[in-house]
């Protein structure tokens, strides 16, 4: 009698009988297999995949489910464990984007839906979740993984709402904790982690508070929030240049982030009201000083550490003025200097360059605390004394530190003809004796600042002796040829000044 033979059908794996794998993007080599040997080959690599994340070599268990999926695409267990995979290589997103699939395969997938709540709850969306862990308890009642995650789920919600309510108030510190309570379930959320930042900051913790935002900026260079939470902690630690370059970062990359943009505007307001104040102290004009001083410390009363030094600087400015108010308000000043940072900020003289009495108080508080900080001020301060004594060739020659070479030449090239002796020839013996010297000071300047070595010595306060220039021996005339070309290339008719050659 023939023998018959019998296919032998797979057994099912839940919905298994049913699955598709004719639509798959396979190998080549594979296109030709049957439903079942592709069933047979994608079992093989979730097999492998399982024995890969027994051994928490979860990269490798990852590129093995999803070669099972490749096989079979439409395999919810197969999302399911890849989803599982993800989580713990903390890709939430992508796992959450996998349990989603695979409960759209098959709504009945008690694991998918536990694994989507999972991703939803540690990315901070609570409601979202909850949904998820209350449809697990439909399919299953008496489930206690679920029945925990709800009230983990009902935790944040709790925490969320007592934060917003803990900011309108101002209690940052209750902020903080509600946050780190929160973070607990919903690790990778952002979000929570933004407003935690924010609120070390505003609580002066900056360290801790630059920590969270750069982990945000090392996974998301682009992160707008982040990137203000940076710029926070630079505009109160009084680096407002530093921090207004963030705050113009974060409003490219969200330009309706509006926190960043009022952070920007006050920290430009601040610092041209505090250089105006500065620049009217050092005019002598102290009224004036004494009014932009107060003007900027209307502007954020948040900011403690500038404030600090504005309230230091009105005190100095106050002590000059003979305003009986004014003076009155000296000891005030200095009072709430004393009490927004615990001690005087001596660094106030430094922006009014009194470098005397910079160093004369870094000296105190180095003889009372010998820190590596306060050393280093004092040595600063020491420094701006050294160099405040010698001649400014900037001034000199009228142009800005951070002249270009162009500009430098140009302010010689006035400068020199302006003081030049043969321009002043007909002038009383004291006038060209004013003259000569000035001649020679913009010689100097220039011979300093044209040349970079020297003028790199110069900004850094080494003395140009040390290159071998005696500027007691120094002779302006040899610069003034050099520069208009040597004999002939120039004469002073007057007090005006022919060109022959290279004058332009």
């Amino acid at each position: 009698m023939p023998t018959t033979t019998v296919a032998t059908p797979l057994p099912s794996i839940g919905k298994m009988a049913t699955v598709d794998c004719d639509d798959v993007n396979m190998d080549p080599d594979m296109e030709f297999l049957s439903d079942e040997e592709l069933e047979r080959e994608a079992e093989g690599f979730k097999e492998q995949g399982n024995a890969y994340y027994i051994k928490k070599d979860y990269s490798e268990a990852y590129n093995y489910y999803t070669k099972a999926i490749d096989m079979c695409p439409k395999n919810p267990s197969y999302y399911g464990n890849r989803a599982a995979t993800l989580m713990m290589l903390c890709r939430y997103r992508e796992a959450l984007e996998d349990a989603q699939q695979a409960v759209r395969l098959d709504d009945t997938f008690m694991k998918g839906h536990l694994r989507e709540g999972k991703c939803h709850l540690s990315l901070g969306n609570a409601m979202a979740a909850s949904r998820c862990f209350q449809r697990v308890l439909e399919l299953e009642p008496d489930n206690s993984q679920a029945q925990q995650e709800v009230k983990n789920a009902e935790s944040i919600l709790e925490y969320e709402k007592m934060a917003e309510i803990g900011f309108e108030k101002r209690d940052f510190r209750m902020v903080v904790f509600c946050m780190d309570r929160a973070l607990e379930s919903a690790s990778a959320c952002h979000r929570f982690k933004i407003l935690k930042a924010e609120c070390l900051a505003l609580l002066g913790r900056y360290p801790e508070a630059q920590t969270v935002a750069s982990d945000i900026l090392r996974m998301d260079c682009t992160n707008g929030d982040a990137l203000y939470v940076r710029g926070l902690c630079l505009y109160y630690e009084d680096c407002i240049d530093k921090a207004v370059q963030f705050f113009v970062q974060a409003l490219r990359m969200a330009p309706d982030h509006e926190k960043a943009r009022l952070a920007c505007r006050n920290a430009k307001a601040l610092k041209a009201k505090k250089e105006e104040g500065n620049k009217a102290f050092k005019e002598g004009n102290y009224e004036a000083a004494y009014e932009l001083y107060s003007e900027a410390l209307t502007i954020d009363p948040n900011n403690i550490k500038t404030n600090a030094k504005l309230y230091c600087n009105r005190g100095t400015v106050g002590s000059k003025v003979s305003n009986n108010h004014r003076k009155n308000s000296t000891s005030i000043s200095f009072e709430l200097c004393l009490h927004l940072t615990g001690c005087f900020v001596w660094g106030c003289y430094m922006d009014t360059e009194q470098y005397e009495e910079a160093v004369r108080d870094y000296e105190k508080v180095y003889q009372t605390e010998k820190t590596k900080e306060h050393k280093q001020l004092l040595k600063n301060a020491q420094l701006e004394l050294k160099k405040s004594k010698r001649k400014d060739y900037y001034k000199v020659l009228g142009v800005d530190k951070n002249a270009t070479e162009d500009e430098i030449k140009k302010a010689y090239r006035k400068r020199a003809l302006m003081h030049h002796p043969d321009r002043h020839s007909g002038a009383s013996a004291e006038v060209q004796k004013e003259e000569e010297k000035k001649f020679k000071e913009v010689g100097e300047a220039f011979s300093v600042l044209s040349d970079p070595k020297k003028k790199s010595r110069y900004d850094s306060g080494q003395d140009l002796e040390d290159d071998g220039m005696n500027m007691g021996d120094f002779d302006a005339n040899n610069i003034f040829k050099a520069f208009f070309g040597g004999p002939g290339g120039f004469s002073f008719e007057g007090n005006s000044c022919m060109y022959t050659q290279n004058c332009y």
